[in-house]
């Protein structure tokens, strides 16, 4: 038996199988118009359909008998593109941006910080929080999670705690998302 190659099996993945392709016995056909013309053999329902200028696409294998609907599979295809590419426009990715910062932090440095933070939530991104940590200072951790609660407190009017602080080697994190309106 010889072997598909990798191109032919990858359009038969993502193309249904159509026309002379669907080897069923018996078919449920459904007509340009939505509304089902009954159950049919392959052949009979590949003839309708080429009859009226059209394909034949199997739309449901796994129903009993498989359903197959007669249309014209050119603009099936555009218009499912079509409906891809809109989902795809509406769809917002978010980012995660981090914000770095040590346990022993000035006023000043610490309203810079916020207001990053700040800028970000409004932006709709999540935001890390981190406290860096360098040699011994890692005893400190109860001061980090102080800073890392502070700041969720300085932001709470726009953002949730998604993930509460934790130690991640010698650094302190906390992940805070905006709040759904």
């Amino acid at each position: 038996m010889l072997e598909k190659s990798k191109k032919e099996r990858r359009r038969n993945d993502i193309e249904p199988l159509m026309n002379a392709r669907i080897k069923y016995n018996q078919v449920r056909v459904i007509d340009v118009s939505g509304s089902q013309l009954g159950i049919y053999s392959s052949d009979e329902a590949l003839h309708m359909a080429l009859n009226l200028g059209l394909d034949l696409v199997l739309i449901s294998e796994k129903s009993n008998p498989p359903v197959c609907r007669i249309i014209n599979y050119g603009k099936y295809k555009f218009a499912q593109e079509k409906k891809a590419k809109e989902a795809k426009k509406k769809q917002h990715n978010v980012t995660i941006k981090e914000v770095k910062m040590r346990y022993k932090i000035d006023v000043h440095d610490y309203n810079v910080r916020i207001n990053q933070a700040l800028r970000f939530l409004q932006a709709g991104d999540k935001v890390k929080a981190n406290v860096i940590f360098r040699g011994r200072e890692i005893q400190h951790a109860k001061l980090a999670i102080e800073l890392l609660n502070k700041m969720a407190q300085d932001l709470s009017h726009i953002a949730e705690i998604q993930q509460s602080p934790v130690k991640d080697g010698k650094n302190m994190i906390m992940i805070l998302s905006p709040k759904k309106l």
